[in-house]
């Protein structure tokens, strides 16, 4: 018995469609390695007057957050500031890490990779070295953080006082470290 053909078959829903793209694109003809290389100087530039642009922002991002602070830990950061600006001239000071529950950000200073940051808790202002572990620490400064193998933290709490000495050393020990490990610009050149 062959099955009726005279009901119709029930139909099935169309497959969704992509809007097509246009077929008049052209190919995009490759680049000369001249081209490639003044495109990367040009973005090299831009970044760097973008840095230069952003440096007085971040300086008051960070005036601004310790003002907002107002009690022992604005005064502990602004005077560990102080410290680590002296130790180092050519620091460049940023905020990084704003999200939702830290608005203001994490003062960082870096000198060819990051230096320090200073972070606020309700009993800490906490100094962070991101290569703390591979720095030398005769006066025993470090005193948190001291279990991992790359960083080490100063946990300052209300009512100590900050050696400027130690803290400088560490600063300068630390930018020392980063310059050691940073490529020459000749050999950047030859990658």
């Amino acid at each position: 018995m062959t099955p009726d053909r005279s009901q119709p078959k029930a139909k099935r829903a169309a497959p969704a469609r992509q809007a097509k793209r246009p077929a008049t694109k052209k190919a995009k003809a490759p680049a000369t390695a001249s081209k490639r290389a003044a495109g990367a100087a040009t973005k090299f530039r831009a970044a760097a007057a973008k840095t230069r642009q952003s440096e007085p922002a971040a300086t008051r991002r960070v005036d601004e957050r310790v003002r907002k602070l107002a009690d022992w830990r604005g005064e502990t950061l602004a005077e560990a500031r102080r410290i680590i600006l002296k130790a180092a001239p050519g620091i460049v000071e940023e905020i990084k890490w704003v999200k939702p529950t830290n608005p203001s950000g994490v003062p960082v200073w870096s000198q060819e990779g990051i230096v320090c940051t200073g972070e606020t808790y309700k009993a800490v202002v906490k100094l962070t070295f991101a290569q703390g572990a591979k720095l030398a620490d005769p006066t025993g400064l470090f005193n948190a953080s001291l279990e991992g193998g790359t960083r080490r933290a100063i946990d300052i709490r209300e009512g100590e006082k900050l050696n400027a000495v130690a803290l400088a050393a560490l600063v300068k020990a630390a930018v020392s470290y980063n310059r050691s490990r940073s490529k020459p610009a000749k050999a950047m050149a030859k990658d």
